[in-house]
């Protein structure tokens, strides 16, 4: 939580990619976003560190909540634990 009982900008991402990733997962295989989350390129990345990847934060994500793969297949649960649910559940102050 960051300043006044709000959500940190770091937890606000981390909850919008889980919910990407469990909507993108439940997709048929032939969709387009499926095919292109699932891609992994030939080439080799440029020298320098190694950035971090959009699925490697994803799968941090989902250690540090305790998140098991297998939970993206059931909308509900999956919107329970990734924190889509509280969110819905929160009123917003004004």
């Amino acid at each position: 939580m960051g300043v006044k009982g709000k959500p940190d900008v770091i937890d606000i991402i981390e909850r919008k990619r889980l919910q990407w990733y469990g909507h993108v997962k439940r997709m048929p295989e032939e969709r387009i976003p499926k095919l292109i989350m699932e891609w992994i390129p030939r080439e080799r990345r440029k020298r320098g560190r190694p950035r971090k990847t959009w699925m490697e934060g994803v799968q941090t994500a989902m250690t540090t909540r305790n998140l098991e793969p297998a939970r993206r297949r059931n909308r509900e649960e999956w919107r329970l634990v990734s924190g889509r649910r509280q969110q819905l559940l929160k009123k917003p102050d004004r």
